[in-house]
């Protein structure tokens, strides 16, 4: 940050790292085969709502975008927006290689088009445990990180999310910040 963002209260957005997404693909045999976590068949990518003169400038160019995705992979495309006013581009597809190259797809395709500073994040959504387990990829840190809610009101199982993080670490590039590992509560996967 500048002495001109310090002065005038801006600052500037991190651009998104989209590249380390694929290291989901090789951690799920692990996921699979060693934690019993099986993909629900479900992504999503996450956005902060576009201004109004930016929304109408891409809701066309995201709805072919979306369309396209479709297409070349066989995934089901939709959108969502969560009750904190976030997109949602959810992505639903029973192969899970297809589902992280149309998540990665998708975000690449927002950044190119100049959205990448609203891109928050990928949610890949596992079930096999005793609650559902979601690996969070963030955007702006190109890491990783386990979210587990346990069911009841914006309550998570902290211990659960640790011991993924450390059976996982070696394959995952984990967010190594346990404070920026915000949760997902009613994400719409």
């Amino acid at each position: 940050m500048g002495i001109r963002d310090v002065l005038f209260g801006r600052k500037q957005l991190k651009s998104a790292k989209g590249e380390k997404l694929f290291a989901l693909s090789t951690a799920q045999v692990t996921l699979d085969t060693e934690l019993g976590l099986k993909s629900a068949g479900s992504a999503g990518v996450v956005f902060k709502p576009l201004s109004a003169g930016d929304f109408v400038r891409a809701e066309n160019d995201l709805q072919q975008l979306l369309d396209q995705a479709a297409v070349d992979s066989g995934s089901r495309v939709s959108r969502s927006t969560d009750r904190y006013g976030f997109e949602w581009i959810v992505v639903s597809d029973p192969d899970f290689e297809d589902l992280v190259t149309t998540v990665h797809l998708i975000g690449s395709e927002l950044a190119a088009h100049g959205f990448d500073t609203q891109l928050l994040a990928a949610v890949f959504k596992f079930q096999g445990a005793q609650h559902p387990v979601y690996w969070i990829y963030g955007y702006k840190r190109g890491a990783f990180w386990p979210f587990v809610p346990t069911g009841k009101d914006q309550e998570r199982d902290n211990s659960e999310e640790l011991e993924l993080k450390a059976k996982l670490e070696r394959e995952l590039p984990i967010e190594p910040e346990l404070a920026r590992w915000f949760g997902v509560f009613d994400a719409p996967l």
